[in-house]
């Protein structure tokens, strides 16, 4: 039997980016206008067919790499509260649904003088990637120190909180690091200690930063806890049940979230 050829069509993803920051997709757009539609991230994320702990993982991503928050929680009234779009999110979705318009016509006539894109495809799919961590942060180098293999770089977040990482001397020649420019701190959120009252404590970490408990998702061995540290940022961790239960914490309380530089891995676009 002759094997039916199968057509290769030209497709592309459009993303909004900022001083060379993508940070909001077509996905992350169309979970942005269902929070609009609905006031509600449980409603959003089950009409998108998503779990409400990855709408909240997108949210919280969203909010730490856009320059001001695109998304608020409400608290009190009838409702008990729910979510919505800022000003800003608003205007960024309209804006991205005219420009996607436009990335389709563009597209289609790309398409026509192309041909085939077979090679291409090929070629895109090799060097795509994501990262599985779940804090990436945005910042700008502040400042670097080399030491003999090791240089220490501090990044200033949006806010004016500094982040400091532990990375090669090799590292910072290869990404090309240089004070003034934008980069990206990732941590994974095991890497990531949660405390309490710790403004007078003397720690190791470098990292140290204070804010609220925004979300608590218990587990029966593992529990989830965000903490808003501010500038919009949202740092996620995973610590123990027992660890959660022995620091009380609870959604709106103060708590701080830790960790050490050598835990924070760099990136560039």
């Amino acid at each position: 039997m002759k094997r039916k050829k199968i057509s290769t069509e030209l497709e592309g993803s459009l993303w909004i980016q900022k001083s060379d920051r993508r940070y909001l997709g077509a996905d992350r757009i169309a979970l942005l206008e269902r929070i609009d539609e609905l006031g509600s991230m449980v409603k959003a994320a089950k009409a998108l067919g998503i779990s409400y702990k990855t709408a909240w993982d997108t949210v919280n991503t969203i909010n730490n790499l856009a320059d001001t928050a695109l998304v608020e929680r409400l608290t009190g009234g009838k409702g008990g509260g729910g979510t919505t779009l800022t000003p800003e999110g608003k205007k960024i979705v309209s804006q991205f649904r005219v420009i996607q318009e436009e990335h389709r016509k563009y597209l289609a006539n790309l398409q026509e003088r192309l041909g085939n894109i077979e090679g291409l495809e090929k070629f895109l799919g090799r060097i795509s990637m994501r990262v599985s961590a779940r804090n990436v942060f945005s910042g700008s180098v502040s400042k670097i120190i080399k030491g003999a293999v090791n240089a220490e770089v501090t990044l200033t977040l949006k806010g004016g909180a500094p982040l400091t990482a532990t990375v090669t001397n090799g590292a910072v020649e290869n990404l090309g690091l240089k004070e003034g420019m934008d980069a990206f701190a990732i941590i994974k959120a095991s890497s990531i200690i949660i405390g309490t009252d710790l403004h007078d404590a003397k720690v190791s970490a470098r990292n140290i930063f204070c804010g609220t408990v925004t979300k608590i998702v218990e587990g029966p061995v593992n529990t989830e806890v965000d903490v808003e540290i501010g500038g919009g940022n949202v740092v996620s961790a995973v610590i123990t049940h027992a660890s959660a239960t022995t620091l009380g914490l609870k959604t709106g309380a103060h708590a701080c979230a830790l960790f050490k530089a050598s835990s924070v891995i760099l990136g560039v676009s």
